[in-house]
C-alpha cells in the first residue's frame, strides 16, 4: 500500500467508501483517512470528493485539442476520429475503475450531473472545431452542432457497450461508428451528389489486399 502513489490510493479509497457507505455519507476526511493521508494532502491533489473518482478531463481535453490542432482542412475528419478515440481509450485503460465509476454515476444524481457537464465540454470543443472547418457558409453553424452531437453520441454508445461488457473491441466499434457519422455529413460547399469521391480510411484488421479490392469495387460503383 505504501508504494502506491497517493493519487491512486485516494481514488481506491473513494471508490471503496462510496460502495460501502454511499456517496452522500462519505466525506473528504473519510477518504483521506482511508488512504492514510491528511485532509490537506487530499485537497492538494483534488478539489473535491467528486474530483477523486473522475478522470483528469482537463488533461484529456488538452490532448484532444492538441490532436485537432495538428490537422488541416483535408484531414479534419480524420483528426476528429482520432481525438474521439483518445477519449475512449482513456476509459478503456482504466479498466474496472471505469466500470465502478459507471455504476456510481448510475446511482448518484450529483455524479451523473457531473458526467453530463464533462460530456458537454467535449461536445462544445468538437462543435467549435467543426464549425471552423466548415467556415461561414449558410447553415454551417447548425451542421456543426449536429455533427458534434453525433460524434459524442457515437463515442458514448460504444463506451456504454464496453462498460457493460458487450464490446470486445471498442476501438474498432468506434471507428465503424465514426465512419457512419462522417458519411452523414459533407461540407456546405460540397453538396451531396457533387462530383468526386471521398474516401475515409480507418484502421482495419483484415487482409490489406481484401480491403484494397473492396475499396476499388466501391469506387467503380455508379
Amino acid at each position: 500500500m505504501s508504494g502506491t502513489p497517493v493519487r491512486e490510493r485516494l481514488v481506491d479509497a473513494a471508490f471503496d467508501l462510496f460502495d460501502e457507505r454511499g456517496f452522500e455519507q462519505t466525506t473528504a476526511d473519510d477518504i483521506a483517512d482511508r488512504a492514510g493521508v491528511g485532509r490537506t494532502t487530499l485537497f492538494r491533489h483534488y478539489r473535491s470528493k467528486e474530483d477523486v473518482i473522475f478522470p483528469d478531463h482537463d488533461r484529456l481535453i488538452a490532448a484532444v485539442q492538441e490532436r485537432l490542432k495538428t490537422s488541416s482542412a483535408e484531414t479534419a475528419l480524420v483528426a476528429v476520429t482520432d481525438a474521439v478515440r483518445l477519449v475512449l481509450l482513456r476509459y478503456v485503460e482504466e479498466g474496472d475503475r471505469a466500470r465502478r465509476r459507471y455504476r456510481l454515476t448510475s446511482r448518484v444524481a450529483a455524479l451523473r450531473d457531473r458526467e453530463i457537464a464533462s460530456v458537454a465540454r467535449y461536445q462544445r470543443l468538437f462543435r467549435e472545431f467543426i464549425a471552423d472547418w466548415m467556415g461561414p457558409a449558410p447553415g454551417a453553424a447548425l451542421r456543426a452542432e449536429l455533427m458534434a452531437a453525433a460524434v459524442v453520441s457515437s463515442h458514448n454508445h460504444v463506451l456504454r457497450r464496453w462498460l457493460r461488457r458487450d464490446a470486445d473491441d471498442p476501438a474498432a466499434e468506434l471507428d465503424a461508428a465514426m465512419a457512419q457519422v462522417v458519411s452523414l455529413f459533407t461540407r456546405p460547399d460540397e453538396p451531396a451528389g457533387a462530383s468526386g469521391t471521398t474516401v475515409v480510411v480507418l484502421r482495419d484488421h483484415r487482409d490489406p489486399d481484401y480491403v484494397a479490392a473492396t475499396i476499388r469495387r466501391a469506387l467503380q460503383e455508379p
